[in-house]
């Protein structure tokens, strides 16, 4: 009478490692690639000479840093590399207004992303992600132009602009009967980093064409 084929095995050591990742995590096991999510680096560059706009700045990268795998760098306008702008996915500015518009050091940053930088002919920051907010002393002090015109620069540059915590971004009146920064206008800048990074990691998760 024949015999039945023998039944396949595995080899034990591999057996043992499915049983042990069956029992532990209920699951088998996975790749590498699989189980390690995708990371954003999201760049929040400010400039600021009362402290008003940096903590504005430091609320934007506490939103941020609340959407999972997402790396914030957070620096002074005139303290941003080349390496630091092209190597992020999404760049955050902000700028207190000064007569309705944009600090001179903001302006100075965006005129060094061809001068110093060499954006162009290649549009290095085609299609990262990009935002705004802006402090200011009075309510209608230019706090919209400031950022329209952070945004208009990066359109420019053929980002992709986002808001977040207002129409056109964060903003907060640091005067009359609100001084500084309150807990609302600190709520709108987190709105706004954590929306940035939202956005910046559907873009980097997406399937390339």
């Amino acid at each position: 009478m024949p015999t039945a084929a023998p039944a396949p095995f595995l080899p034990k050591a591999v057996a043992v490692s499915l049983l042990i990742c069956i029992a532990v995590f209920g699951v088998s096991p996975v790749s590498a690639d699989e189980s390690v999510p995708l990371s954003v680096k999201v760049l929040v560059a400010y400039h600021s000479r009362s402290g008003n706009t940096e903590r504005m700045a430091e609320a934007v990268v506490e939103g941020a840093k609340s959407v999972p795998g997402t790396i914030v760098l957070m620096k002074r306008v005139g303290q941003v590399t080349a390496d630091d702008l092209f190597s992020s996915d999404a760049v955050v500015v902000g700028s207190p207004v000064y007569w309705s518009n944009m600090s001179g050091e903001v302006k100075t940053f965006f005129d060094n992303w061809q001068f110093k930088f060499g954006v162009f002919p290649e549009f290095k920051m085609k299609n990262k992600v990009g935002a705004a907010f802006a402090t200011a002393g009075q309510v209608s002090s230019g706090k919209e132009v400031t950022m329209l015109t952070i945004l208009a620069a990066m359109l420019g540059n053929q980002m992709i602009v986002v808001s977040g915590g207002g129409a056109f971004g964060a903003s907060a009146t640091t005067e009359g009967d609100s001084p500084g920064i309150d807990n609302k206008e600190l709520a709108d800048a987190r709105a706004l980093g954590q929306r940035v990074a939202e956005v910046a990691a559907l873009i980097h998760s997406a399937p390339s064409r």
